[in-house]
């Protein structure tokens, strides 16, 4: 894995030999993605997972996920803000924003494993405090992140780009809970200093409860109907699975099972009066019908039960010495002062690509992109381009785009026209 946008504080400022080398891995870490997922799903020999553990690379791709978490914070708002910034072409500021949710589908993959989970070292601090950040933005958004505001003053490309950064953000802070949890599953073998941040630091327990309270994952529509977010994607819940725990719910119970009964955190966590009320809000949600799904909650009910009729005696703080997480904390210092000037250096030398760089970046996006393996990983049957109902038939042209009948396709033709060139041109230099 070559150095990119975060194996270096100074590695923010792309020249356009490093641009190239950064796309280059980007492409490689979303192969890797890809083939672990299959893997995984396939319940098949997960030697991506073995090979990212045995080169010790999670620190590295913990520190990427880091540095382009930074970047979208400090310089995307930069990018859209520019008065003469209009590129011709969007793609390349979308891949560098996809790349979080690249490099933590990775993660999540990877990290249920406990080896792969342990070899991660001091960087599993930043993990933690990454998955916080993400999880206090998923607790305090109440409303759908298709409906946010965008900047009126941006072109009308970065306007789309800014709402396809929200939806992201929202799938990428539901894959950071599950990072959570599995980093709660091994717990007993990180650094103590691990839990001592996720429970006294940044009180986890807290912010799973007002989690489950508020459910950004459960939303009703303007008819009434529950819909839950899974795979990707709103789904309306049929009324006879509406008791039915999602994985996302399972995973926010498991965490919260750890954190709470797990002999060391119990040790160690404050059950003060304001953190003893908060945990006692779970009584109400452990229903019978939630304990039938995930059994061991009985033990959490008992421990509740206990909770609410005593008080445990006080946390155990024996800990003098305290690892500190610093891989965010030094980009941004290294970079401190200079987002403005890193915004308008990459507009000029990365994201303002001419035609020619088009036309290479969607023949590399043809290579990466396998359409057999890409329906492997997609759950749904393909939609139409147009008219969003189930497509059966493909552009013959650049064959990605896909359509339910020619009628949607000649209609359709006018927005996909560029697209369907670019691949074109891209799939017969490949030939």
């Amino acid at each position: 894995m070559a150095d990119g946008f975060g194996c270096r504080g100074s590695a923010l400022v792309l020249p356009p030999v490093e641009a190239a080398g950064w796309f280059r891995q980007h492409e490689y870490i979303e192969k890797l993605n890809m083939q672990a997922i299959i893997n995984a799903t396939a319940d098949q020999d997960e030697f991506v997972k073995e090979a990212i553990y045995s080169h010790g690379k999670v620190p590295t791709l913990i520190h990427e996920l880091l540095a382009v978490e930074v970047w979208k914070q400090k310089v995307f708002p930069i990018l859209c803000q520019l008065q003469d910034f209009n590129p011709k072409g969007t793609f390349p500021i979308y891949i560098v924003i996809h790349h979080e949710a690249t490099i933590i589908n990775l993660l999540e993959t990877i990290l249920y494993h406990k080896d792969v989970c342990d070899s991660a070292d001091e960087a599993v601090l930043d993990l933690a405090d990454y998955c916080h950040r993400k999880l206090t933005l998923l607790a305090a958004r109440n409303d759908d992140p298709e409906n946010q505001e965008q900047n009126k003053s941006s072109p009308a490309s970065l306007q789309e780009l800014q709402k396809q950064n929200q939806q992201l953000e929202f799938d990428i802070s539901l894959k950071a809970l599950s990072i959570l949890r599995y980093i709660t599953d091994h717990i007993d073998s990180l650094p103590l200093s691990v839990q001592t941040r996720l429970l006294n630091t940044h009180n986890i327990p807290c912010v799973l409860v007002h989690l489950l309270e508020y459910c950004p994952w459960s939303r009703y529509s303007p008819n009434g109907e529950l819909q839950k977010y899974t795979d990707g994607k709103w789904h309306t819940v049929p009324v006879e699975d509406r008791l039915k725990i999602t994985k996302v719910d399972g995973q926010v119970w498991i965490a919260l099972y750890n954190l709470i009964l797990k002999p060391d955190c119990q040790q160690r966590y404050d059950f003060n009066n304001f953190n003893k009320n908060q945990l006692l809000k779970l009584q109400s949600f452990l229903t019978e019908v939630i304990i039938d799904q995930i059994p061991n909650l009985v033990e959490l009910q008992r421990f509740l039960g206990h909770l609410a009729m005593t008080d445990p005696p006080p946390a155990k703080k024996d800990l003098i010495l305290e690892q500190v997480p610093d891989i965010r904390d030094r980009i941004i210092r290294e970079n401190s002062h200079k987002w403005k000037a890193l915004a308008k250096h990459q507009v000029k030398t990365v994201f303002n690509p001419s035609e020619q760089d088009l036309r290479e970046q969607a023949q590399r996006l043809t290579e990466t992109y396998n359409l057999d393996v890409m329906e492997n990983l997609i759950p749904d049957r393909p939609k139409c381009g147009f008219c969003g109902a189930e497509a059966t038939k493909r552009c013959s042209r650049c064959q990605v785009e896909r359509y339910c009948r020619r009628e949607c396709q000649v209609k359709h033709w006018s927005k996909h026209k560029k697209a369907c060139d670019l691949l074109a041109v891209a799939q017969n230099k490949t030939e």
